[in-house]
């Protein structure tokens, strides 16, 4: 049940690759939900023992440190770029995109005490559900990759990704 987990980008993705980075970053993202669905499972099986405690730590990690670093890549840096095509359909995706960075922020507030409480060794209260979280977070990346992101790669040229990438590594530089 235990995961490795790494914060960093996959090997293959620098942030001289903006847009290859941030899909790595997804793919890390579904790794973990994956785990959250197993340690959802494991948990109603066989309470909070150690590989329950060990992945809910690692879940609690991913997702208290990549997950709003990568929120904030795209509202600064993926989002803006939409924005200035002025294109209803894209405004629309980005305001969309925005509401469910807010709604899993807030889904992961109520998530993270469940988890905590796991990490601990104690059975959360109300059970473990991470269905909805997990639903949302696959939905948000279908719609960043089918469409936000071919259009904001588009939309930047290679100075634009460039200092997009340097970006990105000043500020996980920075904290």
């Amino acid at each position: 049940m235990t995961a490795s987990i790494s914060l960093h980008p996959a090997p293959n993705a620098g942030f001289d690759e903006p847009f290859e980075m941030l899909l790595a970053c997804h793919e890390r993202v579904d790794r973990m939900l994956h785990l959250l669905e197993r340690l959802a499972a494991h948990v109603t099986r066989a309470g909070a023992d150690g590989q329950a405690r060990q992945a809910a730590v690692d879940v609690l990690r991913y997702f208290d440190m990549a997950g709003p670093a990568h929120h904030e890549d795209e509202e600064r840096l993926v989002f803006p770029a939409l924005r200035a095509l002025a294109e209803p359909s894209l405004d629309g995706l980005v305001d969309r995109l925005q509401r469910e960075h807010i709604t899993m922020a807030e889904s992961w507030a109520t998530l993270r005490l469940s988890l905590q409480a796991v990490a601990g060794g104690a059975l959360p209260v109300p059970r473990l559900d991470c269905q909805a979280f997990a639903n949302l977070y696959r939905g948000h990346i279908a719609a960043e990759e089918s469409a936000a992101y071919p259009a904001a790669r588009l939309a930047l040229d290679g100075a634009a990704q460039q200092a997009m990438g340097r970006e990105m590594a000043l500020r996980r530089s920075a904290s």
